[in-house]
């Protein structure tokens, strides 16, 4: 799928969650599996607050003037915003049950969770920014973006 230039980091960082998800996704009820993939996707979402911020503060704010007149919009703002309390409401309550080990079932609710985020955003979210976001406010996410996930040659 083409993706705008100025969307291209945010998608970049994207492939690592992709991959650490699916794999949680099909986590093994072994300690040692539930430690390790647990301990990948919460240092992976940690990671992404600078990420998230971004979909919340530049895109999600962008997308609302078109809220009340395109449903896809409002529908995508709602998810968006469910999807971010959900991952971390998921991951505060698991760290938070002090005493009790993590399980497999809650590895795989978060990597499905965590999976699912993300394909919504490249199949939906990012495809509205593309249609309704103006150049400077699509030149403000790149510029926002992570620099490690930029790339010399996109001349930006």
């Amino acid at each position: 799928m083409k993706r705008a230039k100025q969307l291209q980091p945010l998608s970049r960082e994207h492939h690592l969650g992709l991959n650490l998800s699916r794999h949680a996704k099909d986590c093994a009820d072994t300690p040692n599996e539930i430690k390790a993939h647990w301990q990948k996707l919460t240092a992976y979402i940690d990671d992404m607050r600078h990420h998230f911020q971004i979909e919340d503060n530049l895109i999600a704010m962008a997308l609302q003037p078109y809220k009340d007149s395109v449903p896809k919009v409002a529908a995508a703002l709602a998810t968006l915003s469910e999807q971010h309390i959900l991952l971390h409401k998921q991951m505060e309550q698991t760290q938070k049950a002090e005493g009790q080990p993590i399980m497999a079932n809650q590895v795989r609710e978060l990597g499905s969770l965590l999976y699912e985020h993300i394909r919504f955003e490249e199949r939906e979210l990012f495809l509205l920014a593309e249609t309704y976001l103006s150049q400077s406010e699509l030149d403000a996410i790149y510029k926002a973006s992570s620099e490690k996930v930029k790339r010399l040659d996109e001349n930006r």
